[in-house]
């Protein structure tokens, strides 16, 4: 009983800190409207560029302890780079051209059903009833906040009814595919977890590598962040609080709640947005998009592990310590 105890406190643990990292995410496409003239790719690349090689600076004692495990599982490693890299290219340029709370809501909304799907696919992980509908439920009610409609921010330049549809959909595409990669970077991490590699070296490696893979892309657009204070403060933030501050906390709470549910409860992220997006940016968003915000937010009770639902679970691997 006392193994099922600390197995259950664990996970709460877990849940309460990938909620703690999805708010913070919530915060970085109101952060980014903040600098206009800075274009998505430079913020993407700041963000989890400098942010990943923080998380590997983080993690550099445990890297090196565990290198060798890093090299065999390299085709791993690679892989969730990658991912890494192509996320926030991907993800920035959905809110760019769709708008904050579409295109955060397309992105993290969509993530569950990647991770669902890799899993099932490639771990052969069995999905249970809950998790089916939690997850359901938190995609229908991020589709009601995405497709309900909504006005851009007041005195922003309008184009024509056509170009506007375009771009929405081009925006939700590239959310789609920031999605996809969310999951893969995530399972990637917690594969590597689960084949005893510490939950700091895996995200530190995954991420350190992924940001040096941004850095081409940061030299390239990254000059109008050196243009004013302002935009060099949004870039900082990005980097230090949403970026390494959150993916800390993701680590250590993928760890020990699997990929499926990490993504699912990281649909927290789509209402902090939408919210900021209205009280901050200025977005408005009609009633049937505020009864989606309350949908997600009630798909994350079931999507939560809650003790008494686990009593049956497998314990937690010692590989799960940061220490």
């Amino acid at each position: 009983m006392t193994g099922t105890r600390q197995h259950q406190k664990a996970q709460l643990w877990g849940v309460l800190s990938v909620a703690a990292a999805s708010i913070l995410w919530g915060t970085t496409g109101t952060a980014a409207t903040l600098a206009p003239a800075v274009s998505p790719l430079a913020i993407g690349a700041v963000a989890m560029g400098l942010g990943g090689l923080l998380q590997a600076l983080y993690a550099a004692r445990h890297i090196a302890d565990q290198t060798g495990s890093l090299l065999e599982r390299w085709r791993l490693v690679s892989l969730g780079a990658a991912a890494v890299a192509i996320y926030p290219l991907a993800f920035y340029s959905s809110m760019h051209l769709s708008g904050v709370a579409v295109g955060t809501v397309v992105s993290i909304g969509s993530a569950p059903v990647a991770a669902a799907l890799i899993e099932r696919c490639v771990d052969g992980k069995a999905l249970s009833t809950q998790w089916i509908l939690g997850a359901l439920l938190g995609v229908g009610g991020a589709a009601l906040l995405s497709f309900a409609g909504h006005a851009p921010a007041a005195g922003s330049a309008g184009e024509g009814p056509a170009a506007e549809w375009w771009l929405s959909t081009v925006g939700i595409l590239l959310g789609l595919l920031a999605g996809a990669t969310y999951a893969l970077y995530s399972w990637a991490a917690h594969r590597l977890t689960g084949q005893g590699v510490t939950s700091r070296a895996a995200m530190g490696a995954v991420f350190g590598l992924g940001g040096l893979l941004l850095m081409p892309v940061l030299v390239l657009t990254g000059a109008p962040l050196l243009e004013s204070w302002r935009s060099l403060g949004v870039g900082a933030y990005m980097a230090a609080v949403p970026m390494f501050a959150g993916y800390v906390l993701f680590g250590w709470g993928l760890a020990r709640v699997g990929a499926g549910t990490a993504t699912g409860i990281s649909l927290l992220e789509t209402v902090v947005a939408a919210v900021l997006a209205v009280l901050v940016v200025g977005e408005r968003l009609p009633a049937l998009a505020w009864l989606g915000a309350a949908v997600v937010l009630a798909s994350l009770f079931i999507l939560t592990p809650w003790p008494e639902r686990q009593a049956r679970t497998e314990a937690v691997p010692e590989s799960a310590d940061t220490r």
